[in-house]
């Protein structure tokens, strides 16, 4: 089911980056399979099985556009959605099992690109988001000085914006402990104070630089 969004385009669309696709989905049956598939069909895959590392991964491979699952522990697709869209300005589309209104409703209101309801084989799914990475990129290509304007220095930004942007990666640094020492939301917050207080710094400062350091590990070569 495709869906009409105001959803901006990405903002460095290139020829390197035309054919890349983010793929995120917990089931890791469901998601090698989705990969294998979009991968035959031409497509460079960025795969994760949770919303933290998507958004890592999406922070430094910038996709062209996701394909996101639902309901995932931790940082659900609807997160990751809203992260990518405001942030990154990264379009999304999802596959998921659910159909309810709210559900419905939730996906409209983020600005999907389309939404298909499993289960689906993935000669279904391939046609869909060929489709998607058209619109993604003609409304790429039809607002140039959109983009550019997405690319302005942070310095360039209300203050009072600047530090509203910043709040996001408190939950994505909580989400990053969790998934990497098995903790709850609750202990990995306090994990994440502590290292703030100790540091003597902002509680988004300490999480700020924890998600650096780990992109700059994942970067080539750092492992």
């Amino acid at each position: 089911m495709r869906m009409d969004s105001s959803l901006p385009p990405p903002s460095d669309v290139t020829p390197a980056t035309a054919r890349r696709l983010l793929v995120v989905d917990d089931d890791r049956l469901v998601l090698a399979t989705l990969v294998h598939g979009l991968v035959h069909a031409g497509f460079e895959v960025i795969d994760a099985d949770n919303g933290d590392d998507a958004i890592l991964l999406a922070r430094q491979h910038r996709p062209t556009l996701a394909l996101l699952d639902i309901r995932m522990d931790g940082l659900s697709g609807f997160d990751v959605a809203a992260y990518l869209r405001d942030q990154l300005h990264i379009p999304f589309m999802f596959l998921s099992a659910f159909s309810d209104e709210a559900t419905q409703a939730k996906i409209r209101e983020l600005g999907a690109l389309a939404y298909l309801v499993k289960p689906l084989d993935v000669a279904q799914v391939v046609p869909e988001v060929e489709r998607a990475y058209a619109q993604a990129l003609g409304r790429a290509r039809a607002e140039p000085l959109a983009a550019a304007a997405r690319a302005a220095p942070v310095s360039a930004v209300a203050p009072q914006r600047a530090a509203q942007e910043c709040l996001p990666v408190v939950p994505l640094a909580v989400g990053i402990l969790m998934h990497r020492f098995s903790l709850s939301r609750q202990v990995a917050l306090q994990r994440l104070q502590r290292l703030a207080e100790q540091e003597g710094r902002p509680l988004e400062h300490s999480a700020a630089a924890m998600v650096a350091a780990l992109e700059q590990l994942a970067l080539p070569g750092q492992l």
